[in-house]
């Protein structure tokens, strides 16, 4: 690889881009081989923040590709067309300047082995430059199936769910109120020179609009602020535990949800469950570095058999595996990689999911549903089969900021509020 600066950084991201788009691999997956080969912060900065840019606009570079080219590439050219992608992005979602993005790019084709195309990737870039992309609607970067399912379930949100999704989340802290108020932290914020905004419906949480390293966060590596979607911090105000409630976090990974209600209440005697052992080794990070506690175990929560001691929970929340179309923003692949029949798959386990815990749930306790899906059969439909199953089920229903009324929950679409999509439901036991 070649040693000039900014040329790795331009191939790895054409690497990791080939395997995602032309390959069916993980973003995330991807990342984590790619970016410990970056020595330094910035350059994997760079490398997220492409790969990132480059999915997120992907219909609107292809539309470009198909304009541009007089044949188009074949299915040998994936890394080329990939590094094409990044290059794009550089210059239209990241903005950087034409001179920081062109020459590197282009010296990153003859890294991946084709200088006989390094002329076509550096007019093609040059054009960018010139004429900008294309229009391309929004919807055009989600599958057929998945698009027409938004439209007929959505209707006229689904414009704004479409164009929310392509575009890149704020950053949303969590401060640790264990460690300092929100007003203290929003000072240390402004010393170094990091402008945020609250939200009256989010105690403990702060927005800020700008790009920000995370190891610029004052505190960060000391607990003092983690990094959470105002979505995933309204669940602590749902599910209203009393003092020293025993408490079920049933999908714990990565432990955002259950430190945030050990940060405000250390005296709830919580249980994280996950299915996968390296997940819960990241909820142990994340509850070491906010300092708090929890039991810790590796079980499918469905398999009761596995690790429940018979003791009844006052509380429980059910973060459940869904189609993560809610947070495309976050995780743009989801529109490459999701089939149809994945929903049937996850409806099938949230169902199972839902009648397991339920069974460990004291009378007079309370379950919080929840996902960051926006379909509707993984969502409102779900806690309709639940309740028409389960006799001693009610709901109680959540106040409106909570999002949309959405049957026995409420739905918020992504980028409502600066917020990632998410759907919750209050499920209520009778005594």
């Amino acid at each position: 690889m070649s040693a000039a600066p900014g040329v790795a950084t331009r191939v790895l991201a054409a690497k990791v881009l080939d395997a995602v788009v032309h390959n069916g691999r993980s973003l995330k997956a991807e990342l984590a081989k790619a970016l410990p080969q970056l020595a330094d912060s910035r350059d994997r900065a760079l490398l997220e923040a492409m790969c990132f840019s480059a999915l997120r606009q992907r219909a609107r570079y292809d539309a470009a590709l198909r304009l541009w080219l007089q044949k188009p590439l074949g299915a040998k050219d994936g890394e080329l067309r990939a590094l094409l992608l990044a290059g794009f992005a550089q210059i239209d979602a990241m903005g950087l300047p034409a001179h920081a993005a062109l020459s590197v790019t282009v010296e990153a084709a003859r890294a991946l082995g084709r200088p006989h195309q390094a002329g076509m990737v550096n007019a093609l870039l040059r054009r960018a430059q010139r004429e900008g992309f294309p229009e391309a609607d929004a919807s055009a970067a989600w599958p057929a199936w998945l698009r027409k399912k938004i439209n007929q379930e959505w209707g006229a949100h689904a414009p704004a769910i479409f164009e929310a999704s392509a575009h890149a989340a704020p950053l949303w802290l969590r401060v640790n109120r264990a460690k300092a108020t929100r007003d203290d932290y929003v000072a240390r914020l402004q010393a170094v020179g990091i402008t945020s905004v609250v939200d009256v419906n989010l105690p403990d949480a702060l927005r800020i609009d700008m790009p920000v390293a995370v190891a610029a966060l004052p505190g960060f590596a000391e607990g003092d602020v983690s990094v959470q979607d105002g979505s995933a911090q309204q669940v602590a105000d749902a599910l209203q535990l009393p003092p020293a409630s025993r408490v079920l976090d049933a999908c714990a990974a990565p432990g955002g949800k259950a430190s945030h209600l050990l940060e405000r209440d250390p005296s709830l005697r919580l249980l994280a469950l996950d299915v996968d052992r390296r997940r819960l080794n990241r909820v142990k990070e994340t509850l070491a570095r906010t300092g708090v506690e929890a039991e810790l175990q590796v079980a499918d929560a469905s398999n009761l058999d596995a690790w429940w001691d018979d003791s009844p929970f006052e509380d429980k929340l059910l973060d459940t595996p869904c189609s993560a179309t809610g947070i495309v923003r976050r995780q743009p692949d989801v529109l490459l990689h999701r089939k149809p029949e994945d929903l049937v798959a996850l409806a099938a386990l949230q169902a199972r999911l839902l009648d397991a815990v339920w069974k460990v749930l004291r009378p007079g306790g309370a379950m919080l549903y929840t996902t960051c899906s926006i379909l509707k059969e993984e969502n409102e439909h779900q806690v309709a089969a639940f309740l028409s199953r389960t006799p001693d089920a009610s709901v109680d229903t959540l106040p409106a900021n909570y999002g949309h009324p959405a049957g026995h929950g409420r739905q918020r679409l992504p980028g409502e509020q600066g917020m990632d999509g998410f759907f919750y439901a209050r499920i209520c036991k009778a005594n």
